[in-house]
């Protein structure tokens, strides 16, 4: 019978809020069998924090805290380095220091990587360690392993995803429960979905931040937040979430990465109106989804929790595990080098789209409105009208046919512009047929 002998490997956490704290707890219930499975021990060595006076309510030696994450990142009993602090100072400097002293890192930081990634990526490289982050795109779904590993030989034509489960939530509860959206973002705040300021979230800025990070790892070049054009869901209505319904569609923030034959890339997030049979449309509350569309292997989707403590920490711990067995055996997942990308300009992008004009309401209005749309080429698909509680107005409602987004938003410009309009109150892509 052979004896296994357990390498014990030290971790050092820079941060110890909910995914730390979380994390802490998962590798202490989860050491044993890690070891058995794996040969390796994991053990939290050091825990950086801004305050040793907070009760964080762990079974942990108190002198495993400490104030100097500067300290901890370069210290010679600490194996890997777990970044779940956040935010891009003091994080960007101190992941730098590690993987310059030759320490592998972990990291759930999606607005660091999303900003920085491409020099940090390289840096791990040139180090010899890893730089994993599972973590910062959905949560608890393994997709970016996947990504980087499985599908390194797939010619990814596509990636949507709902990866943001604020904005699920928030959309879920307007369609199933006809709540207002102002009604159902004090719901996902008091249920703590939502931040007190929630604009990262709804605003598309929490998942721009992620999409960037699936584009680079999808296509292999350098794409960062401030490359993404992102639209939130702070202007749909209940009126459009009833339209969405009753045409066979549901509306979902959704991220798109997308690359084109001639090698360029466009990465976007926007409200989306998307058919009821397509996958995505049945992701509810705060879950996320993330459907690949690859040359080879046609379509996959990784479903899950996109939040919380113990999801987000179970991938983390799934990357530290990894980290931890490349340390024992004095290897490394490298992630390759990134191209520069070539960015596709919004303009040139095209969708079909769900249009709202309210317009005075007298013979004549329907054919001068019809008429901008032919004049920018854009084709009308479908068009309903309704009058409003006002007698002298109409609402009219159309969703054309797939049309470039210059053109649309040429319509959109004229159409404001016209004596008979008095608004032009939603714009939402349309993916399908219904």
């Amino acid at each position: 019978m052979t004896e296994t002998t357990e390498r014990i490997v030290n971790l050092g956490l820079l941060g110890c809020g909910t995914v730390g704290g979380s994390l802490v707890e998962l590798v202490q219930g989860r050491a044993d069998d890690i070891a058995a499975r794996t040969g390796v021990r994991l053990r939290v060595a050091r825990i950086a924090v801004r305050s040793l006076d907070v009760d964080r309510g762990l079974d942990v030696d108190p002198s495993v805290f400490t104030v100097d994450a500067a300290s901890l990142v370069v210290d010679p009993g600490v194996d890997v380095v777990v970044e779940v602090m956040g935010g891009i100072d003091p994080a960007r400097d101190l992941i730098a220091a590690a993987l310059r002293a030759g320490k592998p890192v972990v990291s759930a930081n999606k607005e660091l990587l999303a900003s920085a990634g491409a020099e940090l990526f390289e840096l791990a490289d040139t180090s010899g360690v890893d730089l994993l982050f599972e973590a910062a795109v959905a949560g608890g779904i393994p997709f970016i392993r996947p990504l980087r590993e499985s599908l390194v030989g797939e010619d990814v034509i596509r990636v949507m995803g709902i990866i943001n489960g604020t904005t699920n939530y928030i959309l879920t509860k307007m369609t199933e429960e006809g709540w207002s959206y102002a009604d159902a973002l004090a719901e996902a705040q008091a249920l703590g979905y939502a931040e007190a300021d929630p604009t990262a979230d709804v605003e598309g800025f929490d998942a721009g931040a992620k999409a960037a990070i699936i584009a680079t790892i999808a296509f292999g070049v350098g794409v960062t937040a401030a490359d993404v054009h992102h639209e939130g869901i702070s202007t749909v209505t209940a009126d459009d979430i009833e339209a969405a319904g009753r045409l066979g569609y549901q509306i979902k923030l959704l991220a798109v990465a997308e690359r084109f034959d001639d090698a360029s890339v466009a990465v976007r997030v926007h409200p989306t109106m998307v058919p009821v049979t397509h996958p995505l449309a049945s992701v509810r509350d705060s879950f996320n989804a993330v459907f690949v569309e690859g040359a080879a292997v046609g379509d996959l989707m990784f479903y899950g929790r996109g939040a919380g403590g113990f999801p987000t920490a179970s991938a983390v711990l799934g990357d530290v595990v990894d980290a931890a067995v490349n340390v024992v055996k004095g290897t490394h997942a490298s992630l390759g080098s990134f191209g520069q990308a070539v960015l596709r300009p919004q303009d040139d992008l095209d969708s079909a789209f769900y249009l709202i004009v309210e317009v005075v309401d007298r013979p004549g209005v329907l054919a001068n409105v019809a008429g901008v749309f032919g004049a920018n080429g854009v084709s009308i698909r479908s068009m309903e009208q309704s009058a409003l509680a006002d007698d002298g107005a109409a609402r009219l409602m159309f969703i054309t046919h797939t049309a470039r987004e210059s053109d649309v938003q040429h319509t959109l410009e004229a159409l404001r512009a016209l004596d008979v309009v008095r608004s032009v109150d939603s714009v939402i892509r349309v993916i399908g047929p219904s």
